[in-house]
């Protein structure tokens, strides 16, 4: 995960200048955000769910150390194999060695941050293997060589129209691109040939459970149980904080996940795997169930040898920067859930999409994930891409306060020296003057005249300097000739 080589405000600038783009968060976005209300609506215990959901979330990261003791434990009885993952480089040097070992040559791979975190995709590709995304969004950014610009709607930055050029550059006649139905039989056809030859299947966990070593992985698309049982070798990643202690955990996640992201009661698939197939290589977990049968599965039925699933199960558990994060000032991040509900109601990332951030993580939970993972040099811009109108940590399903750890990081990025000299020296001059009464009330003065002056009909339309940032898109108000407190003595006499 770097930074892009382009200025963040130029980023920001090039997304505010594209009407499509305009155009397709706001019409997405507000799809989303209306199915997340809707979904809630109709949950009357949301909130209770809420703060127990939080309850876990801060319990499970608070002994985390203990959690995934556990987990890799039980993964082991179960058959599969756990590796540990210090950094980005380690994650993608495991996956290749599991590779070389099983003689994999294609790959199907499923919705995954993490394995966008790491940069899997081109790793495995210098190892000599080829990998196909199969969520069909994330199957549309590999086509047009792009990256995800929302954890859950990864092409929410698209059109119809741009996907069908897409799919026309992959061979796609008229008659295949000429509606939604038709454009996605056609991906369909080109993702079954790839799940029929792959000889790995690798795969996201939204959540791991401890007690059992189960895997649950949620998706919308039936690519997610194709990627997992298919091939006969299965690679999960997952970051080390995504567990939940139990089975009854997971039930309180899994309330959350779905009508936060998009509204649902449940994704369409939510799949509990432990383990590869019982009778391969000795193991006895259960693999590809769901709900209650797949609950029962991973409270460790035993059987009869399974005809589908895969051989080998390996979990990847990442660290990448999490583990700096524990007891400190941003450890509350590691709650999150990814449902990318605070992405939705972010003005901001509303205005300018994902990509603007720069980073595989975008929005508000972005703004503090990357800087806390990667260190705040390079990514220094994204905790001022907000307005700190708590909308995030309204919509938050484990209502982390994401306001105040940007507040952290913009106070840490002023002890580091990396907020622009000028931002510095301004805000140094207004704590000067806001301590001295007297002095502050002549800046008041000299500051409305100055704005009065570059004002026409009350606006400023181009302000000088640095400040010349805001008037690009939108007028500054000049200063009123009298002050709140000349107002306030005026009213009282």
């Amino acid at each position: 995960m770097t930074s892009s080589p382009l200025n963040f405000y130029t980023r920001v600038d090039r997304a505010l200048r594209d009407p499509a783009l305009g155009a397709a968060m706001e019409r997405a976005t507000k799809k989303l955000v209306s199915g997340r209300e809707a979904g809630m609506a109709a949950f009357p215990e949301a909130d209770a769910v809420r703060d127990h959901a939080r309850r876990i979330r801060a319990h499970t990261i608070g002994k985390l150390g203990h959690y995934l003791r556990q987990f890799e434990t039980a993964v082991h009885a179960r058959g599969g194999h756990v590796h540990w993952a210090e950094t980005a480089e380690q994650a993608v040097a495991i996956v290749a060695e599991i590779a070389s070992q099983h003689g994999v040559r294609t790959a199907v791979k499923s919705k995954s941050m993490v394995s966008e975190e790491i940069d899997l995709n081109a790793a495995l590709a210098r190892a000599g293997v080829d990998v196909l995304e199969t969520d069909l969004g994330e199957f549309i950014v590999q086509v047009d060589k792009d990256h995800p610009s929302h954890i859950v709607a990864p092409i929410i930055h698209k059109n119809r129209h741009d996907i069908a050029k897409s799919f026309r550059g992959l061979g796609a006649t008229d008659d295949d691109v000429i509606d939604v139905p038709q454009m996605t039989a056609f991906a369909r056809r080109l993702l079954r040939a790839g799940f029929l030859k792959a000889d790995m299947g690798i795969s996201g966990g939204n959540f791991g459970v401890a007690e059992t070593g189960s895997l649950c992985i949620c998706t919308n698309e039936g690519n997610g149980r194709l990627t997992t049982t298919l091939p006969r070798v299965h690679v999960a990643l997952m970051g080390i904080e995504r567990l939940v202690p139990t089975l009854s955990d997971l039930d309180v996640m899994l309330q959350l996940l779905g009508r936060s992201a998009t509204g649902q009661k449940l994704t369409v698939y939510t799949n509990i795997i432990s383990g590869p197939r019982r009778g391969a290589q000795g193991a006895t977990g259960a693999t590809g169930a769901t709900g209650a049968q797949g609950a029962q599965g991973a409270q460790g039925a035993q059987g009869a040898a399974e005809s589908d699933g895969p051989e080998h199960l390996h979990i990847v558990l990442v660290d990448n920067g999490r583990s700096g994060l524990l007891g400190g000032e941003l450890a509350e991040i590691l709650y999150c859930i990814r449902c990318g509900a605070c992405l939705n109601a972010c003005p901001v990332y509303q205005q300018v999409g994902g990509h603007a951030y720069g980073s595989v993580y975008p929005g508000p939970v972005g703004a503090v994930l990357t800087p806390g993972l990667r260190g705040l040099a390079g990514w220094e811009e994204l905790p001022q891409a907000s307005s700190l109108c708590g909308a995030c940590r309204e919509i938050c399903p484990v209502r982390i306060d994401i306001p105040r750890m940007l507040l952290s990081l913009r106070a840490e990025s002023t002890r580091l020296r990396l907020t622009p000299a000028w931002a510095t020296f301004g805000l140094w001059l207004l704590g000067r003057l806001a301590v001295r009464p007297r002095a502050f009330r002549g800046a008041q003065r000299l500051a409305a005249r100055a704005t009065r002056l570059l004002a026409r009909d009350g606006w400023i339309r181009k302000l000088p300097g640095h400040l010349s940032a805001w008037t690009r898109q939108r007028d500054f108000p000049a200063f009123a000739s009298e002050t709140f407190m000349q107002r306030w003595e005026r009213r009282g006499r």
